[in-house]
């Protein structure tokens, strides 16, 4: 397994990477909620980690449109 040449502007634009990014972020909240001493229902956390992690598959099998050179 080896990086594409263009790694980093990939890691900056797609939205596959960001959606899993985010979905990441929420599966860490959702193990951390029991520690708060008011607790939140783990329902929704996971919920939307699902839903998020269901975009960014999709978003990863969709053709996005070519990066612009920003």
């Amino acid at each position: 397994m080896r990086l594409t040449a263009n790694w980093s502007h990939v890691l900056r634009k797609a939205w596959s990477f960001r959606l899993m990014i985010l979905a990441s972020l929420l599966s860490a909240l959702e193990v951390l909620l029991p520690f708060f001493e008011h607790q939140i229902p783990r329902l929704p956390f996971a919920t939307l980690t699902l839903v998020v992690v269901v975009l960014a598959t999709v978003a990863r099998l969709m053709a996005q449109a070519k990066f612009d050179d920003d």
